[in-house]
């Protein structure tokens, strides 16, 4: 398996282009729905370019070291959402697509949970592997071999509170001297 380090810089570049695609396409939606954690930043970020609610699907796959073990999906027991009700044309977004497996089960899940509110739900990534079971309607990137994909918020999975300096650091507004303990 090969390696694909991405940037902050090329990460916040492949969720505009994302963005691109989806508006080009001239399809209309009145919800995201993201799958966390990866689909986070993307989701969060999408919904405020097009300026439509966010609603959030936890679920947890991926265990072990490096987090590069998957395992049997777990999801949260319902959406997040600040919406009174989930939209009926909805994107569907996460990081990636590997498998195929978590985007199927997802859209079961969002069938099951709340068919009866989703007239059509489209599925946007930024990387589609050539080995998913499933293609995305949207996607920026193609990779024909299965790479492991190194985010550049993987950082923080290695890291803990002992582990940050403060030096340097000062809250903004904050002078200093307002800083130092009586």
């Amino acid at each position: 398996m090969s390696d694909l380090y991405i940037s902050w810089t090329a990460y916040h570049q492949k969720i505009e282009q994302l963005a691109a695609r989806i508006h080009q396409s001239g399809w209309e939606f009145d919800q995201i729905v993201c799958i966390a954690r990866g689909g986070l930043r993307v989701g969060d970020t999408l919904s405020r370019i097009f300026g439509l609610p966010l609603a959030i699907l936890s679920t947890s796959s991926y265990r072990g070291s490096g987090k590069q073990s998957r395992s049997s999906l777990v999801f949260s027991r319902d959406l997040s959402m600040t919406t009174p009700g989930l939209g009926s044309q909805i994107l569907l977004v996460d990081d990636l697509v590997d498998s195929g497996e978590s985007l199927k089960r997802t859209l079961k899940w969002l069938d099951r949970y709340y068919g009866f509110y989703i007239d059509e739900i489209r599925t946007a990534v930024l990387w589609y592997k050539a080995c998913s079971t499933i293609q995305p309607d949207y996607h920026v990137d193609y990779l024909t071999d299965n790479p492991w994909i190194h985010q550049p918020f993987e950082i923080y999975e290695e890291m803990n509170p002992a582990n940050i300096k403060l030096e340097g650091i000062q809250p903004e507004g904050i002078q200093p001297e307002e800083l130092k303990a009586d």
